[in-house]
Formats: C-alpha cells, structure tokens, sequence
C-alpha cells in the first residue's frame, strides 16, 4: 500500500471515531510491515489509532508472528507487558503497513443468526443451540486491506463482528474455563456471497463464505484483559460513511463462554484460533430493497475499545 494511502487511511480512521477512544496503556498487539525491516514482524499499538512499538527491537527472541507468540503463553506476554512499560521509540502509524493480527490460523470458526436483534430482523426464532460454519483461513486479510468482489457472486454484503482469538490449546473446556482459553478480542468484517449461501452450493454457507480477502481482521488483538466487558461493547458497520449496522454485543444469544465450551466439543482449539462471534442486524440483503457491495465502496467496521478497520471495495 502507498504511503499516501496509508495517510488517507489514517484520516480517515481518526473522522470515523465517534466513541471516547482515548490512548491507553492497554496491550494491544498487532502484526506489521516497515521499509526498513524484513518480513511482518509484532509490535505493540500505543493506543487506538496509535503508532506502534516493534517488539523485535525491544527482545530480538521474540517470535515474528503472532501465532507463535501465544504459543509461549505467559512468557511472551509478560515480555510484552515490559515493552508496554518502557519508554520505547514509537514508529508513527503512517510508516507501517498494519497486517491481520492473526495470520494463518489452524482453524476460523463462525457463528450463525448469533444476535438477538439479527434473529429479529430475519423474522426467525432464535436459535436453541449455537448455529456453527467456517472460513478457511486463506480468507483473512489485514485491518485496511482491499476485499476483492469475485466475478463468481453478483451480491456481496457486509457483516461487522467481535472476534475472539484462542491463547491456549483446549478441547472439552467448560464454560466456567473458557475465559482462560481466550487470548483477547479483535474486529472482523465477515464479507458474505449471498447468492452462494441462499441458492449454490446446496445452501452450504462455506463458499459463500470464504472467498479470498472475505474476513478482513484487526487492527490489533487486544487482551482480554485491557477489555472491561467483551460482552457489553458498541458495535457499528459504516458503508460510504453511513451507518448501515449499531448495536451492542449485549445482544448476542450465546455469550463466548458458551461458544468456546460448545465448539469445543468437536474439535480442538490451538493457540491463534479465531471465533466470529455473530452479526447484528442491517446488513444489506435484507433492506428493501437489498443493498449489496459495490466497485468503490467503503467499509469500516468498528468495536467499542477495539478499533476501526477500513476495506474499499475492488
């Protein structure tokens, strides 16, 4: 990305806060490019909309990407923590390309009709037991990078979600331990085909789903414990500038305890794992009429304490 688009971008990141963020010294990781280094490396965002602090200059052991990061568990993150303390050189936002917090996961699990408010909109029931599907990894792009219209899908649509990162390995977890299993929260844009989920591919919601550049992630990952309540958090989708999604994610059905402790009845969760939670209502296939994504659009998703992410449309 150029650096005067990175600028703009910026801009407009700062315009778009419409929330008291102030900056902190909440941890806040992130995964980033520089011109004067080699390859992505981990850094520490110093405060929303902040520049960030290379991790790598700080302890030169540390790992390069974020998965092997929360591998290490407490030993990474206490080192983290002293970097978060010291008075460290901060890159300015404008020379860095921010990448998706979490690259590569083994597993992106997905969350179905997960918003009270969302069910409402559908005029369906609210579901009994969580509603799960996937996007393949190879979906996931950074927090302002382009999402790609495929010429396969003629309605693409937008959906804002709070995504929440596994720190550490589990399986059969009880609801009462999963806060534990838990690295901290992200923003995520679950780009949709809706023409792929209603009517191709025997309604199977994975292709339609999973598109490259279709779960835009970021800006950081921040821990769980620099978030007061991941459950009572302002969530809002901006489509051109105009509010198409606001709610809360007050409203989620099944609270992320349950979703940990559900899925992990059937599979394994590893360290970089990421779980979306689930929509809020106003996305645009139920408008009248619907309103899909096009050439040019401008998404910007944005979470309470989380962050904005911003994605045109090519």
């Amino acid at each position: 990305m150029l650096v005067s688009g990175r600028r703009r971008l910026l801009t407009v990141l700062l315009q778009a806060q419409k929330w008291p963020f102030q900056p902190s010294r909440d941890m806040r990781l992130v995964q980033f490019r520089a011109p004067h280094l080699v390859g992505p490396h981990l850094g520490l965002e110093t405060g929303n909309g902040g520049g960030v602090i290379n991790l790598s200059a700080f302890d030169p052991t540390l790992p390069k990407t974020m998965t092997q990061f929360l591998e290490q568990g407490e030993a990474t993150l206490s080192v983290a923590r002293r970097a978060l303390a010291a008075q460290l050189p901060v890159l300015p936002r404008s020379e860095v390309t921010f990448l998706a917090p979490v690259t590569r996961p083994d597993k992106v699990v997905c969350v179905g009709m997960n918003y009270v408010d969302h069910c409402k909109e559908q005029n369906v029931p609210v579901p009994k037991e969580p509603i799960i599907f996937s996007k393949f990894a190879s979906s996931i792009v950074g927090p302002y990078d382009e999402v790609v219209l495929p010429p396969q899908s003629q309605e693409v649509d937008w959906e804002v979600e709070l995504a929440v990162v596994i720190g550490k390995k589990g399986k059969h977890i009880k609801a009462t331990d999963a806060m534990a299993h838990v690295a901290g929260f992200t923003v995520a844009h679950d780009v949709s085909a809706r023409d792929w989920l209603t009517r191709r591919n025997g309604k199977q919601w994975l292709l339609g789903k999973t598109f490259d550049t279709f779960c835009p992630l970021g800006p950081a990952l921040v821990t769980k414990d620099s978030v007061a309540d991941p459950h009572n958090l302002k969530i809002c989708c901006r489509v051109n500038g105009e509010v198409v999604q606001s709610s809360n994610t007050n409203q989620m059905v099944f609270k992320i305890e349950d979703l940990i402790a559900w899925v992990s009845q059937f599979v394994t969760f590893y360290p970089g794992d990421v779980i979306l939670t689930g929509t809020p209502p106003g996305v645009g296939v139920f408008r009248k009429p619907p309103v899909f994504l096009k050439k040019g659009d401008e998404v910007q998703c944005e979470i309470e304490e989380l962050g904005v992410i911003i994605n045109k449309v090519v």
